[in-house]
């Protein structure tokens, strides 16, 4: 990692592997997890709530909405999921205070109950027996009395193993797994080991390298669980439904213009995220916060992007890192979205959007390891403040992940 030093008077940058001493500013919660944002939202329970939502983030300078498409006659474990998202965007350290509205109380204290577990301020208002009108009112005051409270809230010096980052991979092409995606690897291998929480997912994008996944486990047990979720997506999602070829979706048109021209290809890609030491400790559930302590986690998404990021940050994930080929504009509201490419012609025409560029690995004037230390570098930045080129561009993609027909 580069470091400030003095020499004849001026700085200079010197290498050092101390990753453990790396700090940034950052927002300790109530539950001891550190935020790097300091947002304060409004997040509707359904879309019926979405308008009112709304209302409230335009009366109330400095809150987010959460528009969504869900939330009305899901049941079972497409509604637990539904629940596990919303609780967990609320719950995200990245968020400073919650107003939750619903068209109906008891689903919203539902999501109010599981927010307030953190500790953080949140409260929750039905629409049923109000009306839109008053309840725009009442949810305005309190989210007044938020954001000023939040604006206040000091960051401090936090260690990196503070730090939960996440990824997954967009508009992928040659260069993704040549460069960008090795990037996101070496990042994990050089910090995983001082404790940060990592993540990977995408289930459908590894179809082809499954047998190399499973290898990657912490243990056969954990192998053995992420075989069976990988096999389950398989039989139960693609070849029920499929048409030919992974539903004409994998790889995509775009995928294939850029030279992938088969899944295992993008397979193959796809988990050089996780770089050459780093393995998962367990494989969680879409949107499931881990529970096994500091390391690198499975976790079973979609591949859309958008999805996959909400599902990534309703985990507690507060920095993510999307390596691309193509260009992706993929943000998120509540979590930085970092981009890292290595494509010269991506960098050239949509440049705008890319954080990191590790164009010089195909150019044989950048190892992987700078590439790695170059990520590391605008985490820290972006974790002390740096708007990542999603923010700066307005992009808050918020896409809930719905498992099958509602009732």
């Amino acid at each position: 990692m580069a470091k400030k030093t003095k020499k004849d008077g001026k700085k200079v940058a010197k290498k050092t592997n101390g990753y453990s001493e790396l700090t940034f500013q950052g927002w300790r919660r109530e539950n001891d997890r550190v935020g790097v944002r300091n947002h304060v939202i409004i997040l509707p329970l359904d879309d019926l709530s979405n308008a009112a939502c709304e209302a409230v983030a335009s009366n109330i300078k400095g809150t987010l909405a959460l528009p969504h498409a869900y939330g009305r006659l899901q049941f079972g474990e497409d509604l637990d999921l539904h629940f596990r998202t919303l609780i967990g965007t609320g719950s995200n350290p990245n968020v400073a205070a919650v107003v939750v509205i619903g068209i109906e109380d008891q689903w919203t204290k539902r999501v109010v109950d599981g927010i307030a577990k953190t500790g953080k301020p949140v409260t929750g208002f039905g629409i049923e027996g109000h009306g839109d009108i008053a309840t725009v009112a009442k949810a305005s005051y309190v989210a007044k009395e938020y954001v000023q409270w939040a604006s206040e809230l000091k960051r401090e010096e936090c260690g990196i193993a503070d730090l939960w980052v996440s990824t997954k991979c967009g508009e992928s092409d040659t260069t993704t797994g040549l460069a960008s995606c090795p990037t996101v690897g070496n990042m994990y291998d050089k910090l995983i080991p001082h404790g940060i929480y990592g993540v990977f997912g995408e289930t459908s994008e590894i179809t082809g390298a499954e047998h190399l996944a499973k290898a990657r486990a912490i243990n056969k047990k954990v192998g053995e669980k992420w075989m069976k979720t990988w096999q389950a997506y398989e039989d139960d999602v693609i070849q029920a439904h499929k048409t030919n070829d992974l539903s004409d979706s994998q790889p995509t048109k775009g995928n294939i213009a850029g030279g992938l021209t088969t899944i295992e290809e993008k397979a193959l890609g796809n988990l050089e995220k996780i770089g050459r030491e780093c393995r998962y400790i367990d494989v969680l559930k879409p949107a499931e916060a881990p529970r096994k302590g500091k390391g690198l986690y499975y976790m079973d998404t979609s591949s859309a992007a958008a999805e996959c990021v909400t599902l990534m940050a309703a985990a507690g994930y507060a920095v993510h890192t999307f390596p691309t080929g193509q260009g992706n504009v993929i943000g998120n509201p509540i979590v930085p979205v970092i981009k890292i490419s290595g494509n010269p012609k991506t960098i050239r025409t949509m440049g705008e959007h890319i954080d990191v560029d590790v164009s010089g690995i195909l150019r044989r004037d950048m190892t992987i390891s700078d590439a790695g230390d170059a990520l590391i570098d605008m985490i820290v930045r972006t974790a002390n403040g740096r708007l990542t080129a999603a923010e700066a561009l307005g992009h808050r993609e918020y896409v809930m992940t719905k498992l099958y027909r509602s009732a």
